[in-house]
């Protein structure tokens, strides 16, 4: 059974005397080589972190198990978060697994129906908003400042606590950090949690060196590369659509500290990358996962070098949270008669 990065990682976590430890499998996922992309890329080692393995099928579960250690152990009853979706999922989850109420704002229309359905599941009090994600996260703010309610976005510093676990095992994995990590930039908490990571890990000893990150936003919700917050983001990535990122100025310090970028990719180049993961390598991500191997593609291709280098791209979230985009776009299959001859022929067999 795996420990859960409660008790993996409590040394580098707030956990005291009085946390709860508990887990519904979080962490430990896997770090997948992906040698028919290094040669289509040019890279010297590609790999592929792939969250969606987490317990509700996204990155958000490492973050979501701290807030809710850290809310029992403060007495809370109730967690609040607003959300596209992955939040609202691993919230409900983990308040359902800790005997919590769950109050989730979404913005209606703009979120998954497989993250939806999630939180549907778990029973958590879902109420859609007539707005986008930035609306809902000014009103969860507010409320849980009025009332005895505990917010479990990623402005809660547990959540980025929780979060840092994942740069730890891509160490213990590789044995050093990478010269270079890739990740989607939404909300922008976790592009701050793997900086963290990444920095506390060196300062133990566990490592001799910090990657250069490389965070993506989607071309139609991109204020930190446009230096302005966007009031109706646009983009095919649900998970990233925020038009002003909690964590934005943390974001700005992990580029500028780690030497790295923060860029956008379009809807086209995510969905190209999309396809590319999935035929490729046979991993399946939601669209927002993708925006990483877009950028690593796009640097690639505008001269940048990395031939010699060891890259991670962050897959964070299943493509099971989202289906409904791939769908839209598939490929008629063949239908046939239940006949042997039919079939054969079809295929160019017969």
């Amino acid at each position: 059974m795996k420990p859960g990065v409660l008790v993996k990682y409590k040394d580098f976590l707030p956990v005291t005397p009085e946390t709860p430890l508990f887990s519904l499998g979080e962490g430990d996922t896997p770090l997948v080589r992906c040698s028919r992309l290094e040669q289509e890329i040019g890279c010297g080692e590609l790999y592929l972190k792939l969250e969606g393995c987490n317990p509700t099928g996204s990155f958000k579960d490492r973050g979501m198990v701290v807030a809710i250690a850290k809310a029992l152990e403060a007495g809370s009853q109730t967690i609040m978060c607003a959300s596209t979706g992955n939040t609202s999922a691993s919230a409900a989850a983990y308040a359902a697994h800790c005997g919590l109420s769950a109050i989730i704002i979404v913005p209606k229309g703009n979120i998954a129906l497989g993250k939806l359905t999630q939180a549907i599941v778990y029973e958590a009090k879902i109420v859609a908003i007539n707005g986008n994600f930035d609306q809902a996260l000014s009103i969860v703010r507010s409320l849980t400042e009025k009332h005895p309610v505990t917010l479990v976005n990623s402005v809660n510093p547990h959540r980025i606590e929780g979060q840092k676990t994942a740069a730890f095992e891509i160490i213990d994995v590789l044995g050093n950090a990478p010269d270079y990590l890739f990740i989607p930039v939404g909300n922008a908490g976790n592009i701050t949690a793997y900086w963290q990571g990444f920095v506390e890990y060196c300062q133990a000893g566990r490592a001799s060196r910090k990657p250069s990150l490389m965070g993506f936003q989607a071309e139609g919700a991109a204020p930190i590369v446009r230096g302005r917050v966007i009031k109706k983001p646009q983009t095919v990535a649900s998970a990233i659509r925020i038009g002003n990122p909690a964590s934005w100025q943390q974001a700005v310090t992990a580029r500028d500290e780690s030497g790295g970028v923060i860029d956008m990719v379009s809807d086209e180049e995510i969905m190209a990358a999309h396809r590319l993961m999935a035929t490729k390598e046979g991993i399946f991500g939601e669209p927002a996962s993708a925006a990483p191997l877009a950028g690593l593609i796009k640097l690639s291709q505008q001269g940048m070098d990395f031939s010699t280098k060891q890259v991670v791209c962050v897959v964070t979230g299943t493509g099971l949270k989202d289906t409904d985009v791939v769908l839209k776009s598939a490929q008629p299959f063949l239908e046939l008669p239940a006949d042997l001859a039919t079939v054969e022929q079809a295929l160019g067999w017969g």
